[in-house]
């Protein structure tokens, strides 16, 4: 069975081999029964030889099941698409229209029937393939496509590319820095408890007058309702909304000053607590906000009102589902234990006629849920005015998460674009040996080619809304995702169509302005990279990651590192530099049992040690030490922790060639504990839910900023 169904994997995308990004590499490869599985649940079945031979003879003939495919995806200068027909009505005339998705115009269009063709009989009919070249000027963008053929009208889509993605001239002509933040871990006077879009509006503030021109930020994508505590922005329910802790609640129009006086003691507790509250904090808050909705509904704001009927058209089924979803889980949670697929079958289905008669009878829950994103759009709008007012040049800089959560609102509402029975995850590579199974929804290439990629184009909209750029986690699965059958702990890659799906990102990113950053950390495919160099999609590059050797040499000097990228010392899955001076990160692994045994921990000391040396080494022949707290001494273990090492770092990384240098408030502050600890729950450390350790109303006070700031702005 192996070698056919070696094939039909090699034809479908799913390799049946491949090598980790470890220290030292290995190579793997694949058990039959896991590219079995995949191929199944890809739409290839592969139980036994003769239904792998059937499905290899399914996918050859697939595109001669249709008469034209979901999207063509073309360039401006090559707009070329075929049609399939039977051979009796292959000499038929042909008209050929298109229309403009976003503007409706619908121009006329210059187009030919090429002469080549080709032939094919499917099940003892004649079939002939016909190949249309608009020759026609058309901008970027996509179009409905009409065939009409004899007395039938076929229709698809004209994704039309540029070749590279956006680029503001700003950054083309400079050199920028700004900061990376987790927006919940600001800390301030005046939040509940958790960092939000106020908080976000007075960072503004303040890196507009100290020159900075971008903030990073965390996924910003709603979470479950229901379970506050599953905190992490990887792991949404949906990427097409937000999540309403974020909100200002005093902020929300309807908000009464005796809605806070009621619960002041709760709030100075949640802001006194050293890690979010999520259980307390979340509940607070919606208390909060289900009175506004309800004083919003009994209103006599009409422009509020018809605000919010504006944006429940514009948001259309996609917020429906959501919010339908968001009230079907509240409710069954209660009850049922497994998420929607343990549901009643009838409720699985958004479109079943017991879910419609659920939305009549829930009207007032399901609006609750609406209005919790109207609000948060309306206050991010502030956001997006605060930044053109303090003219940050980039603006936000917004991740977006390489999957969604496997029991969330988009597998819900759209499960068959998903490959089911498995999610994404990563193999080991040199910073997670033990590999990651993150458990993500992951799109089924097929399915998505099949849907004119209209899921995907949904996502990338609604995160670079209000973005200068858009940093794609994972970038690497435009080309493949690593993927994990969830009865299994090792998976195998699956392939997507990289030019398409790169496409589409270049359109959006010309749509929306919005310039395009790969986090490409973890196994790189030979010659990825130059593919998202070519496209214009800026590399991320990380001080800790760009090390000779594979991670074991010398740090590369700054005038090394690449120019179309943007750096920072860390990310929020590694140690901050403190803690990875003193090797409390090692330690913490050890003690969870991520580091196995007592000589692997001793090896990682003994690596960090001579890693300290390489720093100090770099730090020195860059020259960068401040003039007036230069290196004293070696640190050998022991020793006190380098004054002015922070301050060293920050002016060697905004020495770079880089476009843009973020720099993170952690290292900045001296933190020595980890925001994310990969391979962990909340049962052994808090991820996601550590606090900055100075109130955002101090942090111009505070001589480790202002000493850090004045470093990166000696550079850039």
């Amino acid at each position: 069975m192996s070698n056919k169904l070696h094939e039909l994997a090699d034809k479908i995308g799913i390799l049946t081999k491949f090598r980790d990004a470890g220290l030292v590499a290995k190579d793997y490869e694949v058990n039959d029964d896991v590219i079995a599985f995949l191929a199944g649940k890809l739409g290839y079945k592969a139980d036994d030889n003769a239904s792998i031979v059937e499905s290899i003879n399914k996918f050859n003939d697939r595109r001669w099941h249709k008469v034209l495919n979901g999207i063509y995806v073309v360039k401006p200068r090559n707009v070329v698409f075929d049609i399939v027909l039977p051979k009796s009505a292959a000499n038929e005339i042909l008209t050929v229209s298109i229309a403009n998705v976003d503007t409706k115009a619908s121009p006329t269009i210059r187009y030919e029937v090429e002469s080549l063709k080709e032939e094919k009989r499917i099940n003892g009919n004649d079939y002939v393939k016909l190949f249309v070249r608009i020759n026609s000027d058309l901008d970027i963008g996509y179009y409905d496509l009409y065939v009409n053929a004899g007395s039938e009208i076929y229709s698809s889509r004209l994704a039309v590319a540029p070749d590279r993605c956006y680029e503001s001239e700003v950054v083309n002509n400079s050199k920028l820095w700004g900061v990376a933040v987790q927006l919940y871990s600001l800390k301030s006077k005046r939040n509940w408890g958790v960092g939000d879009l106020t908080d976000l509006e007075t960072l503004i503030d303040i890196c507009g007058s100290n020159g900075a021109s971008v903030i990073g930020l965390n996924p910003l994508n709603v979470l479950f309702h229901d379970y506050p505590e599953n905190a992490s922005p990887y792991s949404s329910i949906s990427r097409l909304f937000s999540n309403p802790i974020y909100i200002d609640a005093e902020k929300v129009p309807e908000f009464l000053p005796e809605d806070k006086t009621e619960i002041e003691d709760k709030l100075k507790k949640y802001r006194d607590s050293e890690t979010i509250l999520y259980s307390y904090v979340y509940p607070t808050k919606m208390a909060v906000l289900e009175k506004a909705y309800k004083r919003f509904k009994d209103s006599a704001n009409k422009e509020r009102k018809l605000d919010f009927s504006k944006y429940l058209l514009e948001k259309g089924s996609e917020l429906d589902k959501l919010a339908i979803f968001q009230c079907l889980y509240e409710e069954k949670s209660k009850v049922i234990w497994g998420g929607w697929r343990a549901w009643e079958e009838e409720y699985k289905n958004p479109h079943s006629p017991k879910v419609a008669e659920y939305v009549k009878e829930n009207q007032d829950r399901i609006g609750f849920f609406k209005f919790l994103q109207f609000e948060f759009d309306r206050q991010l709008n502030g956001v997006h005015g605060k930044i053109k007012e303090k003219n940050l040049a980039v603006g936000l800089y917004r991740d977006l998460a390489v999957g969604v959560g496997g029991d969330s609102a988009e597998l819900w509402g759209d499960s068959g674009t998903f490959i089911e029975g498995a999610g994404a995850g990563a193999p080991p590579d040199a910073f997670f040996p033990a590999g990651q199974k993150w458990g993500l929804g992951a799109f089924n290439p097929f399915r998505l080619e099949d849907a004119g990629y209209e899921p995907f184009i949904k996502i990338l909209r609604a995160n670079m809304k209000f973005s200068g750029a858009l940093r794609i986690d994972h970038v690497m699965s435009l080309m493949r995702l690593y993927i994990i059958p969830d009865h299994k702990e090792l998976g195998t890659y699956v392939l997507y169509n990289l030019d398409e799906m790169m496409a589409v990102v270049m359109i959006e990113s010309h749509l929306n302005k919005c310039m395009i950053v790969g986090e490409s950390i973890g196994n790189v495919p030979d010659g990825f990279l130059d593919k998202l160099g070519n496209a214009n999609i800026k590399s991320l590059s990380v001080l800790w990651a760009e090390r000779y050797g594979a991670g074991w040499g010398d740090f590369i000097p700054p005038d090394k590192y690449p120019v179309d990228s943007y750096v920072s010392v860390g990310t929020h899955d590694m140690a901050p530099l403190k803690m990875w001076w003193f090797g409390y990160d090692i330690e913490l692994s050890y003690n969870l049992g991520l580091i196995p045994n007592e000589q692997e921990k001793n090896n990682s000391y003994h690596k960090r040690e001579n890693d300290r040396w390489k720093l100090l080494s770099a730090l020195d022949y860059a020259g960068v030490w401040p003039r007036d707290n230069m290196r004293s001494g070696n640190y050998i273990y022991g020793e006190k922790y380098p004054e002015g090492i922070e301050e060293a770092v920050h002016r060697f990384m905004s020495r770079t060639n880089s476009k843009v240098f973020l720099a993170q408030l952690e290292d900045i502050l001296q933190v020595e504990k980890l925001q994310n600890l990969p391979g962990t729950d909340r049962d052994k450390h808090p991820n996601w839910r550590r606090k900055i350790p100075v109130d955002l109303e101090d942090l111009e006070d505070s001589a480790m900023f202002v000493r850090n700031i004045k470093a990166i702005k000696m550079e850039r």
